[in-house]
């Protein structure tokens, strides 16, 4: 038998105010509509629950126990219905998102630092990751990634303009082995490559000539999941390596790395963050999206 939730809060109201006409007043209905829930629920559990007068009401046996047990969870949903609605307040509670670890400019400290200056009782919890998975199954408000690669089903606002993937190295590798002048030349090189995970193959660096899209597929002879070990071995020399422009900015403007192959290196969409609704949306999250807007 599926319980009938709206009959039993009636019947808990009418146990605690010992009268039909309180408990329709508290809920804005007719004293009639409270008699004819009770009756119905009666008549469903099969027994009397409460004993009318004309001057008062009380409980049978069976109501006072019915009352016991369904009086705690009442109170807990009542409870749970006043903390649901204050997240129509202030900006508040943790905020948990799910970031690509090459997501540079989310990720970068500014953006981040100046929102939980902003709303100190958001509590930011990043996972930065670079695993596809669903973030509303696991629990995530929201998650940043390349635009190219989020369901169509999520809503998406920009982090930032549109980016590209260099190939770079150090001026000491050039020197000693000279730069490629197509990345089809690039398996004749030391390349430094990015995997995502341990047993997956290490990801093919994708270039594109006359409009035309094509992917190479290095054979580094150093493959690793952490885009800085990567790039740190790319100033020491270690080889060619592969990642975003933002990542490698700082480096290349200091002249510790040289862009090469730039030709072959078009821009594309960049980073959105992504959530599955507008619909009733906390004011956490609809914070950080009024912050990164603010920003552009």
């Amino acid at each position: 038998m599926e319980p009938d939730l709206n009959a039993l809060a009636v019947f808990a109201l009418v146990a605690e105010e010992r009268s039909f006409r309180a408990a329709a007043d508290r809920m804005g209905i007719t004293r009639s509509a409270v008699s004819q829930t009770i009756r119905r629920l009666e008549e469903t559990l099969g027994i009397a629950l409460v004993l009318r007068t004309t001057r008062s009401v009380s409980l049978t046996e069976a109501g006072e126990r019915l009352y016991g047990q369904v009086t705690p969870a009442i109170a807990d949903m009542r409870a749970a219905t006043e903390a649901a609605g204050n997240l129509r307040g202030p900006p508040r509670g943790q905020l948990r998102l799910a970031v690509s670890s090459i997501a540079e400019r989310f990720l970068s400290g500014p953006l981040l630092a100046s929102f939980a200056e902003a709303n100190p009782e958001v509590q930011i919890d990043i996972t930065v990751t670079d695993e596809e998975f669903d973030i509303v199954a696991e629990g995530y408000d929201a998650g940043v990634r390349l635009g190219e690669v989020i369901e169509q089903d999520m809503i998406a606002v920009p982090v930032a303009g549109d980016e590209r993937q260099l190939a770079v190295c150090s001026p000491r590798y050039l020197q000693r082995f000279g730069a490629p002048s197509h990345p089809s030349e690039l398996a004749t090189h030391r390349c430094i490559g990015w995997r995502p995970a341990p047993k997956v193959a290490p990801y093919r660096w994708e270039f594109a000539e006359d409009g035309k899209e094509f992917s190479v597929a290095v054979a580094p002879e150093i493959t690793t999941n952490d885009m800085a070990l990567m790039t740190k071995l790319a100033v020491a020399g270690a080889g060619i390596t592969f990642g975003m422009e933002e990542s490698f900015r700082p480096y290349i403007e200091r002249g510790e790395l040289v862009a090469i192959l730039e030709r072959f290196c078009p821009r594309f969409a960049g980073f959105y963050l992504y959530y599955p609704s507008r619909r009733h949306m906390a004011p956490k999250l609809r914070a950080l999206i009024g912050h990164l807007q603010r920003r552009d």
